[in-house]
C-alpha cells in the first residue's frame, strides 16, 4: 500500500461489513487514521476490534462512529462528532448503502429509504463537514456508486415513489443521485463502481461476485493522494470511464442540488 496514505485521515461510511471494511482495513495498513462509521456505535467498534484481532491494524490508527442514515439527526450529530475529534479530514468515503426493500418504505424524515441511506445521508454529511475536508491537494470525496446508475432515472416530481415503486429503480435512482453528485462543484469528488462483488447488494447484480478485498483496493486506490482525480469523473473498477450522459449535466447538477437541499433541510 502506498506510503502516501501515512498520516492521513480518511472517513468511510459503512465500515462495518463488506467494501467499507475492506477498505478501512487497506487504509489503515497504509498509515492512514480511519474514521469507521456503522449504524451503530456498538456495530462500528465490534469491526474495529475486528481489525485489530484479525488484520493487526493498530488500534490507534482506527476511530468508531455510529449514525443510522435512515435518521438525518443521526447524521447530524455525526457531523458534529467528527468536527469536534478531526478538524482535518482528507477523504471522505461515502461507502453505505443498502438494497431498496421490496415495498415501499419511507423514513420518518419523509424520505424514500434507500434515496435517503444511500444518497441524501452523504449528501448531508458531505456538506457538513465541509469545514474540515481539506482544500489541499489530495482532499476529495469518492462515492462509492454502481454500474446501475446507469438504468437509473430521477423522479423529480416523485422522488420517493410514492406513486410507482419498483425496488431495482429506486436503487438505481439513489446511484444516478450519488454519481450526480460527484460532479457537484463545491466539492472536488469522484465516483466509483468497484465492481460486482459478494456482499449483500450483490443480489441486485448476480449470483457470483469479486471479494469485497478486490473491490476496496479500487475505492482506496481513489483515496491515494497519489491518484490525480478530475472532479466529477467516474471510475469502473480501475478505469475512468464516461458515466451516464445526464450525470455530468450542468442542469442536473443544480436541479440534485435545489432537491436534496429541501429534502434534507439543508442551505447551500
Amino acid at each position: 500500500m502506498s506510503s502516501s496514505l501515512s498520516g492521513r485521515t480518511v472517513l468511510v461510511t459503512g465500515a462495518t461489513s463488506g467494501i467499507g471494511y475492506q477498505a478501512a482495513r487497506l487504509l489503515a495498513d497504509g498509515g492512514a487514521t480511519v474514521l469507521m462509521h456503522g449504524r451503530t456505535a456498538d456495530e462500528a467498534r465490534a469491526a474495529a476490534d475486528r481489525l485489530v484481532t484479525l488484520a493487526d491494524v493498530p488500534a490507534d490508527r482506527l476511530c468508531a462512529f455510529g449514525a443510522d442514515f435512515a435518521r438525518l439527526e443521526e447524521v447530524e450529530r455525526l457531523a458534529t462528532r467528527v468536527l469536534a475529534e478531526h478538524s482535518h479530514l482528507d477523504v471522505l468515503v461515502n461507502n453505505a448503502g443498502m438494497a431498496a426493500p421490496e415495498r415501499h418504505t419511507v423514513t420518518t424524515d419523509g424520505n424514500e429509504i434507500a434515496f435517503q441511506v444511500n444518497f441524501l445521508a452523504h449528501y448531508l454529511l458531505t456538506h457538513l463537514l465541509e469545514p474540515a475536508l481539506t482544500s489541499e491537494p489530495g482532499g476529495r470525496v469518492v462515492n462509492v456508486s454502481s454500474s446501475l446508475h446507469r438504468s437509473g432515472s430521477i423522479q423529480w416530481n416523485d422522488p420517493n415513489r410514492t406513486r410507482r415503486y419498483s425496488r431495482l429503480a429506486a436503487y438505481a435512482q439513489s446511484q444516478l443521485a450519488l454519481t450526480v453528485f460527484a460532479a457537484d462543484p463545491r466539492v472536488t469528488a469522484v465516483s466509483v463502481h468497484p465492481g460486482v462483488c459478494t456482499t449483500s447488494l450483490m443480489p441486485l447484480y448476480a449470483h457470483e461476485g469479486e471479494s469485497p478485498a478486490e473491490g476496496a483496493a479500487h475505492v482506496v486506490r481513489l483515496c491515494d493522494p497519489a491518484t490525480e482525480i478530475v472532479n466529477g469523473a467516474y471510475y469502473d473498477r480501475d478505469q475512468r470511464v464516461p458515466p451516464a450522459p445526464v450525470a455530468t449535466e450542468p442542469r442536473t447538477v443544480k436541479r440534485l442540488t435545489k432537491l436534496a437541499d429541501l429534502l434534507v433541510g439543508h442551505t447551500a
